[in-house]
């Protein structure tokens, strides 16, 4: 951390230190402004909502990371669910310190918070599959994310308390679960397959084939933003 990093990284970087002690809290934020030499008017203005914001922000960071790690690494020769696979792990292994996590799970558990927490968790899956490629445009857009987000928030939760060497047991875990979801579309190619089942789903597949993603992906819409 340099004095020409941006005020805002200056502080989250400094948080880190707190948060196991503090939590994502406005204690947090006032200790690492201090030690980043950032003005306490300035962090409350860069981060208004304090440690939620704070934990937003070291979130992002987390899916930036893995952003970068997909596109330096070459899973080409990797069947598709196992770069899914790869996707949530290499997240997974950008969080770092499993206290930090612990502690952010903490925070969004609460009422007031959950909804956040839930943002987030949607705006990792939609960048894993934007990354991957999907180009989805009807209601497998929303239910690919769905689904991973089920998925990724289960294995975190798994991690958190997984003592295994090297965390195998997380990722015999996130394998289990990729298979699942893999389960459930097979499932679904099958009813589309079996002329019967495509008859009788005929109507309600045509009003689920209209269903579209947002037209706009901007900040504010699930996926997009702060998480």
């Amino acid at each position: 951390m340099t004095d020409q990093t941006a005020p805002a990284e200056r502080i989250l970087d400094a948080a880190l230190a707190h948060v196991p002690f503090d939590g994502w809290s406005a204690a947090t934020l006032t200790a690492a402004a201090a030690e980043a030499d950032v003005a306490p008017a300035l962090a409350r203005l860069l981060y208004p909502r304090g440690g939620v914001d704070l934990a937003l922000a070291y979130h992002a960071r987390g899916d930036a990371a893995m952003v970068a790690r997909l596109q330096e690494e070459d899973l080409t020769d990797m069947r598709f669910r196992d770069r899914i696979a790869a996707a949530v792990r290499f997240r997974i292994e950008a969080a770092g310190d499993r206290e930090l996590v612990r502690r952010g799970t903490t925070l969004f558990a609460l009422p007031q918070h959950a909804g956040e927490g839930a943002r987030a968790i949607w705006g990792t899956a939609d960048l894993i599959w934007r990354s991957l490629g999907d180009s989805s445009d009807d209601i497998n857009w929303y239910t690919k994310r769905a689904t991973l987000s089920g998925v990724y928030g289960s294995v975190v939760l798994f991690w958190l308390g997984d003592d295994s060497p090297a965390f195998q047991a997380t990722w015999e875990f996130l394998d289990r679960r990729i298979d699942d979801v893999m389960q459930i579309e097979k499932v679904k190619a099958d009813l589309r397959e079996n002329r019967l089942a495509s008859a009788l789903l005929a109507g309600p597949m045509a009003l689920l084939g209209r269903i579209r993603p947002p037209a706009s992906r901007a900040a504010g819409m699930p996926g997009h933003g702060g998480g």
